[in-house]
């Protein structure tokens, strides 16, 4: 036999062979892609999580978003998230076909700006203003100056625990609505930002997202993570994964390891109280 064709018998051996093994090894190799969709408030935690996560897993890309608490259920519901979040409790016609998780409690910190010379309220007090039934901050011994009230928009996981914690509901079992003038804002950095902005301005935001505002004791409890875990501070909400259906793949060891002992030091170091408990499973 001809040793030319022997010689390019064996090279196109060698490019198969190679090909081949690029093949394989980009395939073992491919990056996959997690999705977080939801709560404002869960955002700087999932945010962090998704950072230190891809970290020791380089093959896992996690993408973090906000839009609120209910279009992370929608995102969970549709499957255009592969986790949303919620930092609110869903009703039973929002949880069917999903899997939740509470990756951890958080308090929610009722804010004024810095200037304002008040340390806590009452409950009582927080309602009235939030309702318009207070307007003036020398009513509740601040200094002769109309309240500014700021809140979030509606499907706001935030502003509807305030609402059925603080507000409550009126005789005939409705909600109580917030004072018809108030600022309404998109995001919990952007209720920091309005009340940091104005000498007479409240508002709620996450207790892990207070940075140029000032937290206020509430009936005398400062927020923190002990008063949170306790039940002492009434003020608290949940921080939910959402995922349709059972968790799998991917998904599945992120959440594992996030529910693990890196993932809830995290959460702590974010000043959320790590619970990581399973809510309910749709298996």
């Amino acid at each position: 036999m001809d040793m030319k064709y022997i010689i390019g018998i064996i090279v196109a051996l060698i490019v198969i062979v190679g090909a081949y093994l690029v093949l394989a090894g980009s395939g073992s190799g491919q990056e996959e892609t997690i999705t977080i969709v939801g709560s404002t408030s869960v955002q700087p935690v999932a945010e962090q999580l998704a950072t230190e996560y891809m970290k020791s897993h380089p093959n896992v890309k996690v993408t973090v978003q906000g839009g609120g608490s209910s279009v992370g259920i929608k995102s969970a519901q549709d499957g255009t998230a592969n986790i949303g979040t919620s930092s609110k409790n869903l009703k039973a016609n929002e949880s069917e076909g999903l899997t939740q998780w509470q990756i951890g409690l958080d308090g929610i910190a009722i804010v004024v700006n810095n200037e304002n010379n008040l340390t806590g309220l009452t409950m009582d007090q927080v309602k009235g203003i939030f309702t318009g039934e207070i307007t003036n901050w020398k009513e509740v011994g601040g200094p002769d100056a109309e309240i500014n009230v700021v809140i979030r928009e509606e499907g706001s996981g935030t502003r509807d625990a305030v609402q059925e914690i603080v507000l409550g509901k009126d005789s005939s079992g409705n909600k109580v609505a917030f004072v018809s003038d108030a600022i309404v804002q998109s995001s919990t950095e952007a209720v920091q930002q309005a009340v940091a902005q104005d000498p007479n301005a409240i508002g709620f935001i996450s207790f892990a997202s207070v940075s140029d505002t000032k937290a206020l004791q509430i009936d005398g409890v400062t927020p923190s993570e002990d008063t949170v875990l306790d039940g002492t501070y009434k003020i608290q909400r949940p921080f939910l994964f959402l995922v349709k259906g059972d968790l799998t793949g991917a998904v599945k060891e992120f959440v594992d390891w996030v529910n693990g002992s890196d993932g809830q030091a995290i959460i702590k170091s974010e000043k959320v109280v790590p619970t990581g408990v399973e809510v309910n499973s749709t298996s």
